[in-house]
């Protein structure tokens, strides 16, 4: 279900701004949005093929149709909610530049439009994601949505997902 919103509630088709799909996706008590166009499919949680000496918050890896997929879960990264794998827990798999990455949330809400005027600059102060991987921020119906740079995210250094040497972006 995709849903067209702005702040006055009008589409952006008929305020002729440029919109941009999102997907939402919680962590705790927050909820995030991503570019649609980073998301390759969305899969229930199943324990991945564990990697020694690797970070807590990688989990392992995943053969998804021969290409094997790193697993991090965002809620131990980010020490946000608790790392409770239910029946709700989801892997969502990114194709990131030339890379496929899963990461586990607690749960996947909804499909969203989002102009990007509605996005705020967010502010510099206490995040449980560091600001230099956030868009910015929204607030949709009541709810506020962390916007985030999921490309910047995955390919920073400190996900340990690429090779020290290359530039981050």
């Amino acid at each position: 279900m995709v849903h067209e919103q702005s702040a006055t509630g009008k589409g952006a088709s008929e305020n002729g701004g440029h919109a941009q799909e999102y997907l939402l996706y919680t962590l705790g008590p927050e909820e995030y949005a991503i570019d649609i166009l980073k998301v390759q499919e969305i899969r229930g949680y199943e324990a991945p093929t564990t990697i020694a000496n690797a970070p807590d918050f990688l989990k392992g890896v995943i053969n998804l149709r021969g290409t094997i997929v790193p697993i991090v879960d965002l809620r131990i990264k980010f020490n946000v909610g608790t790392a409770d794998y239910t029946p709700f827990t989801v892997v969502i798999i990114l194709n990131i530049g030339s890379r496929v990455v899963g990461i586990v949330v607690d749960s996947v809400s909804d499909v969203t439009l989002l102009r990007q005027e509605q996005i705020r600059p967010a502010p510099d102060f206490a995040a449980t994601v560091d600001t230099k991987y956030i868009n910015g921020l929204c607030t949709l119906d009541e709810r506020m949505l962390i916007v985030v740079d999921i490309e910047r995210l995955m390919l920073s250094q400190e996900m340990a997902l690429v090779d020290a040497t290359r530039n981050e972006q």
